[in-house]
């Protein structure tokens, strides 16, 4: 290096304006991170502010939206809503041949559906469903499908949408209960109430939801019970495949959010007295009695016609979702013991 070089590097203006111009690419360049990851530059002033005004303008929304959802369902409790209009909907039920299956064609029928199918196992039964609603004025069709068995599902479908046409309320109501504890339990039928309860929902959903999404309507609408929120014993299999099915319910009902023209409802009932939970008992009969399929049935109706995300079915099971997260397991044990619904599978003689 050369002695006038050697000034230059020595020199302390020189020193102090490398040292600036360093820095002014420094903070115009992106910053390494991490392996292949680099961290964007800082944001202007400018910038930083509106991204601050804008949180707190979030924080001051949030609560005013959340009040006026609240009014506004309040509301919804006291005047009467729009209904929506069924003359142009085609209604598909699982396990419409009995029970609360059959009560629910009979709804959608009364209520001007255009055309039901009946889905079930037992064609006795499906086919004396479909000839009373057809007495009502009502088109009506049936198919032999098991809903546990997938490409049972998806082969049954295909039938439909070339027979019937394309299917807009999808109401998945097959359910069977086996009525023992764990130990009892048959390692087959734990495995069957699992796959009807909560896969045969995965399947047919599988199969008519993205004809829905295409034609931007459609509902889909599950059959559930308050014992997915509640468990009792004696029943294991069932509570469990319930749980799963209300699991299932909720996240689909949050994904179809930004679906336009497609819902979702889920219904949890207390006990039915239907032949599937035959013989069960609880303590005091008077006080909580079992809920009538035709109740069951029209209230389920009134909430796909509404729009209505849940059902508790009677209104008192909301107390329950209260009370399971304020109390302690001891206290609720308790609860279950004074109430019956300990030993109330005890006489259990229903369908499995």
């Amino acid at each position: 290096m050369d002695r006038a070089a050697q000034t230059r590097a020595s020199d302390p203006r020189a020193l102090r304006t490398r040292a600036l111009s360093k820095l002014e690419r420094t903070k115009r360049s992106p910053v390494l991170c991490g392996p292949g990851s680099f961290a964007p530059p800082p944001l202007p002033g400018s910038a930083a502010r509106r991204m601050v005004w804008k949180w707190l303008g979030a924080l001051v929304v949030f609560p005013l939206q959340m009040i006026y959802l609240v009014v506004k369902a309040a509301v919804g409790l006291v005047l009467p809503a729009k209904l929506r209009d069924l003359s142009r909907e085609n209604v598909l039920i699982t396990g419409g041949g009995r029970g609360i299956g059959r009560q629910l064609a009979r709804e959608f029928a009364e209520r001007g559906a255009r055309k039901i199918v009946l889905w079930g196992r037992t064609e006795k039964c499906l086919k004396e469903t479909t000839e009373e609603i057809r007495q009502m004025g009502t088109e009506c069709h049936y198919f032999i499908c098991d809903v546990g068995n997938r490409e049972e599902v998806y082969q049954t479908a295909k039938a439909v949408r070339e027979k019937v046409g394309d299917i807009t309320i999808l109401v998945n109501n097959a359910a069977v209960v086996h009525g023992k504890s764990l130990m009892d339990s048959d390692d087959d039928a734990l495995l069957k109430s699992q796959h009807i309860n909560t896969l045969g929902q995965f399947w047919t959903t599988k199969a008519f939801l993205p004809r829905m999404l295409e034609l931007q309507n459609g509902h889909i609408v599950c059959l559930n019970s308050v014992l997915a929120l509640s468990a009792i014993p004696g029943a294991i299999d069932y509570c469990t495949s319930k749980a799963s099915a209300f699991a299932f319910m909720e996240s689909l009902t949050l994904g179809l959010l930004d679906c336009p023209g497609v819902s979702a409802t889920t219904v949890l009932p207390f006990h039915t007295s239907t032949e599937m939970f035959q013989g069960m008992r609880v303590r005091f009969p008077n006080l909580f009695p079992p809920l009538k399929p035709e109740t069951v049935a029209r209230r389920t109706v009134e909430a796909v016609q509404l729009n209505q995300a849940l059902l508790l079915l009677p209104w008192t099971m909301h107390a329950l979702i209260i009370l399971k997260s304020i109390l302690p397991q001891a206290a609720l044990e308790e609860i279950h013991k004074f109430s019956g619904t300990y030993t109330c599978m005890n006489t259990f003689k229903g369908r499995t």
